[in-house]
């Protein structure tokens, strides 16, 4: 009886730790997603895709998450394209800015020359917080192509890896930073340039 009784407690833990990521985009639409999908986002081949090759970004753009999330792991595919300043970057644990309502403040995970794999605090501290060096950065990532990139968030440790090599493995010491916040995709401003995001699956954790 106390054997049965024991296996009916951990059935359902190990059930609910087998939970699968799900899906972050469905591919075809932009539910659970907001921004300025008039004019700077749009779905191109099941991608969410900022940005133009023809005219110059004005000023960093971000589709975000209507959903906030604390703990996760989120895995995806990224690609940078085009010419001038070619940068774009996945917020979290982020919020919308006022003043520009345009930006977002708080964690994003760098994409681009020089900030591929780094872990940027954006429009708080505007530093990078931790990432590897440009010689690894080289070795690591796939220009003009599809990226793996995987972010883990628990409490306060961050751990950012491209293509399966880790480049962030970060604890954030200020305890007056929130550990909890919107998702967002960024496509930076100053360049002629495309920033693409696919197959985004998310485990609460």
């Amino acid at each position: 009886m106390i054997r049965l009784f024991l296996s009916l407690l951990i059935l359902p833990a190990l059930w609910y730790h087998a939970m699968p990521p799900l899906p972050l985009f469905d591919g075809r639409s932009f539910r659970g997603w907001e921004g300025d999908t008039a004019n700077t986002w749009r779905i191109v081949d099941g991608a969410l895709v900022g940005g133009s090759l023809a005219t110059t970004v004005p000023h960093n753009n971000f589709l975000c998450t209507r959903k906030t999330y604390g703990d996760f792991q989120l895995t995806l595919q990224v690609k940078l394209e085009g010419t001038g300043f070619v940068n774009g970057g996945i917020q979290f644990r982020s919020k919308r800015a006022q003043n520009p309502a345009y930006e977002m403040i708080g964690y994003q995970a760098d994409m681009g020359d020089k900030f591929w794999g780094c872990l940027y605090d954006e429009s708080r501290r505007d530093k990078v917080l931790a990432g590897p060096d440009s010689t690894a950065q080289r070795r690591i990532v796939k220009l003009n192509d599809w990226n793996d990139y995987r972010l883990r968030c628990e409490g306060r440790h961050i751990q950012i890896w491209i293509n399966g090599r880790q480049t962030v493995d970060y604890t954030e010491p200020d305890q007056s930073i929130p550990q909890s916040g919107l998702i967002g995709l960024q496509i930076h401003g100053g360049g002629k340039a495309l920033a693409s995001f696919r197959n985004l699956m998310l485990e609460e954790l």
